[in-house]
């Protein structure tokens, strides 16, 4: 969770709203995130998140860089917009679960925004309802089997389990002004402490099936691609857009620990805020371009095996790759 600076607003319009979610699916599908619920507040937001590759920082950090980024350029704005860093709870997998669940969506109407759950637009919760279309990219259906493992029956039980209202255990838990970083059984906090408490704090360490690339690797791999050198890789010119060099920097985005800045030195970019754009500006074109996606998905594959094994796109480029392909990008 995390809120403006000074409890000011985050959110001017339903632009913002939209902005900031369409950045939270990129960053889901960036970071294997999985977001199982959200609701975003004129001033705060909250998100019911699981980090499988143990990335949550970083996850975080892309978030609400990115979006204090486009906020401030869209309002003519600049500086901070949050109060600082995120605050994240550890929650026990049981009951206090689906407790910080439906804390999360009864947000707006204890606060009186709403008079129905489902005429917010801005939460998660028609997610977890029978028959709604589109939200595929929520990880929900592990919460609503903790109500029943018949799909019908789970979505009676979270709508009658969100009527009854937040208990006092959540209510007196989120009324901290320091909110303890563990929310769940005594049982569950004492385990944590005992194995966590005496711990070095280090910090994120992925556990990613995917394979973690170096820059050399992307570099040689786009440079190929492209018919192009490192130094037209590593070309910037005003007003003209370098479509390797972004997609190059996205791939590194995607299968690296590196941080934004730290890709920018890769790149020889100084500011951060360049890298950000060119990572926008590759997912666009990779939402609107079929070539660009489909060159992109084979470069993926490159990146995927072994460096001793054949990569499949240049088979397919011996066997006769797409000429309209090759024509666009070797020139």
């Amino acid at each position: 969770m995390n809120r403006g600076r000074r409890k000011e607003d985050i959110f001017f319009d339903q632009d913002d709203f939209q902005l900031f979610l369409e950045i939270l699916k990129d960053t889901a599908r960036m970071w294997n995130l999985h977001v199982a619920a959200y609701c975003l507040m004129s001033n705060h937001y909250h998100l019911l998140l699981q980090a499988p590759d143990g990335n949550l920082g970083r996850c975080l950090r892309h978030l609400n860089g990115v979006y204090t980024q486009r906020f401030n350029r869209t309002h003519r704005l600049d500086g901070q917009l949050f109060r600082g860093r995120y605050k994240a709870v550890l929650v026990e997998d049981d009951e206090h679960l689906l407790q910080l669940l439906r804390y999360i969506h009864r947000n707006p109407l204890e606060a009186k925004m709403t008079e129905s759950l489902e005429a917010y637009p801005w939460s998660s919760h028609c997610a977890y309802l029978p028959s709604r279309k589109g939200w595929e990219w929520v990880f929900k259906d592990k919460l609503l089997a903790m109500f029943s493992p018949s799909p019908k029956e789970a979505f009676a039980g979270y709508l009658h389990f969100v009527d009854q209202g937040n208990t006092p255990e959540v209510q007196h838990f989120s009324s901290l002004k320091n909110l303890p970083s563990i929310f769940g059984s005594a049982g569950f906090i004492d385990r944590i402490r005992r194995r966590f408490g005496s711990s070095p704090r280090s910090k994120d360490v992925p556990q990613s099936a995917i394979l973690s690339v170096e820059f050399t690797d992307i570099e040689a791999a786009v440079c190929r691609v492209y018919c192009i050198t490192r130094e037209r890789l590593l070309t910037s010119r005003r007003g003209e857009t370098n479509q390797p060099r972004d997609l190059a920097m996205y791939l590194l985005c995607i299968y690296s620990r590196k941080t934004l800045a730290e890709i920018g030195q890769c790149f020889e970019i100084d500011n951060y805020s360049t890298v950000s754009s060119g990572i926008i500006r590759a997912q666009k074109a990779l939402k609107t371009d079929h070539v660009v996606r489909k060159v992109f998905e084979d470069m993926e594959q490159c990146l995927r095996k072994s460096q001793n094994e054949t990569c499949p796109l240049f088979q397919k480029r011996e066997q006769g790759y797409d000429a309209n392909v090759e024509d666009k990008f070797c020139q």
